[in-house]
């Protein structure tokens, strides 16, 4: 399938992933992670039952803060 991840094609072997395992694939281990699918927020509790899919603009946004 293809999908837009943060603004990037990306081209995955798999007919659809949840974010599970689109964080787990693309190896992104930060503690602090909003994601959105087609511009939707998911929340934290359903990464294990979203599901992306072809054609879908995910967006993997890293938490930061500083004083």
């Amino acid at each position: 399938m293809e999908i837009t991840l943060n603004n990037r094609q990306e081209a995955i072997g798999a007919d659809s992933l949840t974010i599970t395992e689109l964080l787990k694939y693309k190896n992104f281990t930060f503690k602090f992670l909003v994601i959105k699918i087609n511009g939707v927020l998911i929340k934290k509790d359903f990464y294990n039952t979203a599901t992306i899919k072809d054609g879908d603009d995910v967006a993997v946004l890293h938490l930061t803060s500083g004083g």
